[in-house]
């Protein structure tokens, strides 16, 4: 079996494993929010319009959210705490899962090949690579903490 094949479905079997579960805890949420204190604030008829909308309608934002970064999860829980019906669920699931399972077979296979390929031919290049990447996500994540430690400073002062 070629690499991009078996790739691709030890990847769907993940994708269908993760998302169902995901799917299934929600549901197991949404039951246990239906008979607590919440019941009175999720059985209003606005709840209730909302919820029959992402019934009806919420399959295919489950598929696309395969295609996106974070929200698949979100997507996946919200279906099952809100009980779309699994004959809409599934296709959804099995057609989302298939086109993230293809995505990152094919690109992560042609990143991991280029890295390869990078390091093979010119390792001080890959190397530079490598850490520039490393440096540039470190970068990020300073400046996101940096950007959010004056808010949280604001917060804290405020509540003295």
């Amino acid at each position: 079996m070629d690499k991009v094949a078996l790739t691709a479905a030890a990847l769907y079997v993940i994708v269908l494993l993760r998302a169902g579960g995901t799917f299934a805890v929600g549901w197991l949420a949404g039951a246990g929010a239906r008979r607590s204190r919440l019941a009175g604030r999720i059985s209003s008829a606005k709840f209730r319009r909302a919820e029959r909308a992402i019934q009806r309608w919420g399959a295919p934002v489950v598929a696309v959210s395969f295609l996106t970064v974070g929200f698949q999860t979100a997507a996946n829980f919200l279906a099952g705490s809100m009980r779309m019906p699994l004959p809409r669920y599934l296709p959804a699931l099995f057609v989302g899962g298939a086109a993230w399972a293809l995505v990152y077979a094919t690109a992560g296979l042609g990143a991991l090949d280029m890295l390869a390929r990078l390091f093979a031919e010119r390792t001080a290049i890959g190397v530079a690579v490598v850490v520039g990447l490393l440096l540039a996500a470190c970068g990020v994540v300073v400046y996101r903490r940096r950007r959010a430690a004056p808010s949280r400073r604001d917060a804290a002062a405020e509540e003295s």
